[in-house]
């Protein structure tokens, strides 16, 4: 596919709706997605179907359902990444109280594909790499302290992480509200889902926002010093 047709495909406000919507991390029916972006089925079946001969989603089906996701890791930090971009000249004006509501929740904490963002995403990452436990000296990277913080905290990191074919162990991604980095890669996945199976984080609702619990505020603030 040549770039101007990879383009292309998120050139169109409708499936540039849908592939923010889905940096939520979850699979989203293709019902969901046109009540979204507020547009027929069957147009938003049209346009699903080019985003995953494009490769940007992928399909599973359940019965008579129809769910899509992010294909791959990879196309999620593409679309956050572009966010960031297109939004450098500032956050678009709220149209309304419920859409400011969710801003201000999502520029608080959210999250980006399958790791945390916002407020809270970029405070873990300056408070791992304050205390040592990341290096950023020739590119992010997990410190020898930091892999022991991890081991003593029972977070485990995806045995592929960092060889070839898998995953990186850490990268750096461009917060689009707090125009900082937060984590992504492995680390960044396997801290978001250590903040919400031990529910440290909540999901508002059935969107990307994110709310700290009592119980994570005091784990943050004993565990990393971080106090939101």
């Amino acid at each position: 596919m040549s770039l101007a047709a990879f383009a292309a495909l998120l050139a169109d406000p409708t499936r540039a709706a849908f592939c923010t919507a889905l940096l939520d991390g979850r699979a989203w029916t293709a019902g969901e997605l046109a009540r979204h972006a507020g547009v027929a089925p069957s147009t938003a079946s049209e346009h699903l179907s080019r985003l995953i001969a494009g490769g940007l989603l992928a399909e599973e089906r359940q019965g008579r359902h129809r769910y899509v996701r992010l294909a791959t890791p990879e196309v999620a930090t593409l679309i956050e990444d572009l966010t960031a971009f297109a939004g450098q000249g500032g956050r678009p004006t709220p149209h309304g109280l419920r859409e400011a509501t969710r801003q201000s929740a999502e520029a608080r904490a959210r999250t980006c594909y399958d790791h945390l963002a916002g407020r809270l995403g970029v405070a873990v990452a300056d408070a791992l790499l304050a205390r040592g436990l990341l290096t950023d000296d020739a590119g992010l990277a997990v410190t020898g302290r930091g892999r022991a913080w991890l081991a003593a905290q029972a977070i485990e990191l995806p045995e592929r992480a960092g060889r070839r074919g898998g995953r990186p162990v850490v990268r750096s991604c461009l917060d689009w509200t707090e125009r900082r980095s937060h984590l992504g890669g492995a680390l960044g996945a396997a801290l978001c889902r250590t903040a919400l199976d031990r529910s440290w984080v909540e999901r508002i609702g059935s969107g990307r926002a994110l709310r700290v619990t009592p119980d994570g505020d005091r784990a943050l603030r004993e565990l990393l010093g971080v106090e939101l």
